[in-house]
């Protein structure tokens, strides 16, 4: 039997991981600039095409300059899982480092980069009996009610799911009714899976939670003034849509839906909406600071994308310091 290959002697593989309006975008294009990494996205919005301007998708002049890989991937009415995205991401990998590429993750979904890092136990398929029940049970008594038998069956899962994701919550539950034990135990079983990576982790993040405030209502705003609206119009009048689908309850979608639909004002669109992104944001920060071995970058110290270049060329020994 082959050994298991020590974690330092495994190829390295450099992630850059943070809250929205963090810049991680920005950082990894001027790293492209400098070295021949190849991007990953690691997002669970830019996956669907059609939705470009509210997930805050690359220019294609930029896209031109540092391809992106699985964005673009999925119409907005299919699912993706954490699964695939380990399959598709490891997959990518090694074509990348096989041409004499550098793989690059990036992105700020916390599940995407636990089930590639840590692995993932072989949860049981969607049962459609099972999800139009608990459909049925958010209709008559709503997700306030969901959320609280989750919390009463797998409080860890319930901990880590915001109260206004039925998509997670209802998966949640459905597990645990399908097999009698929480969500939180199978995930547990599927970490410790070997790697054949080593993966560096750094965070991108203003010190100052203000300043983060201030970035993401700014983007919000700007998103709206470059046509988010249209976009969504557009999904909206898709029949095949509807605000259940992933796609549709990703931040910012789920709210101009909201106005489309005539459940708010535009006013309160805009401001549902940037508070909504805030608190997607403190999750992320939350899962970030629970992680080992992470170095925390600001996105305005100076010169940090040509400092980091130059760390990786000389070997990328973690952690990187700023200086």
């Amino acid at each position: 039997m082959t050994e298991p290959t020590a974690v330092q002697d495994r190829p390295p593989i450099l992630c850059i991981m943070g809250p929205t309006a963090s810049g991680k975008t920005g950082l990894a294009v001027e790293l492209v600039r400098r070295l021949p990494f190849e991007i990953i996205s690691v997002d669970s919005a830019m996956i669907y095409r059609g939705m470009d301007i509210g997930t805050a998708k690359p220019a294609p002049e930029v896209l031109e300059r540092a391809p992106h890989h699985l964005i673009d991937i999925l119409d907005p009415a299919e699912r993706y899982s954490a699964a695939r995205l380990r399959d598709d991401a490891l997959a990518l990998m090694e074509q990348i480092r096989a041409r004499g590429g550098l793989p690059l993750l990036v992105g700020g979904t916390s599940l995407y980069f636990r089930a590639l890092q840590q692995g993932l136990s072989e949860l049981p398929e969607a049962d459609p009996a099972c999800r139009l029940e608990l459909e049925a049970w958010a209709a008559r008594e709503g997700w306030d009610a969901l959320y609280r038998e989750l919390a009463r069956v797998d409080p860890l899962a319930a901990h880590r799911i915001h109260p206004n994701d039925p998509q997670r919550i209802g998966r949640a539950l459905e597990v645990y009714r399908l097999t009698g034990r929480p969500l939180s135990d199978w995930f547990r079983e599927g970490r410790g899976v070997e790697s054949p990576y080593r993966f560096v982790n750094l965070a991108l993040a203003p010190p100052e939670r203000g300043v983060l405030h201030q970035r993401i209502a700014e983007r919000f705003r700007a998103m709206l003034e470059q046509g988010l609206v249209d976009e969504v119009k557009r999904l909206f009048a898709r029949p095949d849509l509807h605000p259940g689908l992933p796609s549709m309850r990703a931040v910012g979608y789920r709210q101009v839906w909201s106005w489309l639909a005539g459940e708010c004002s535009e006013a309160e669109m805009e401001e549902r909406g940037i508070a909504a992104t805030r608190q997607y944001a403190k999750r992320q920060l939350t899962w970030l600071r629970g992680e080992a071995d992470l170095a925390w970058l600001d996105p305005a110290s100076p010169g940090l994308a040509d400092r980091l270049a130059d760390w990786w060329e000389a070997g990328g020994q973690a952690p990187f310091t700023e200086k």
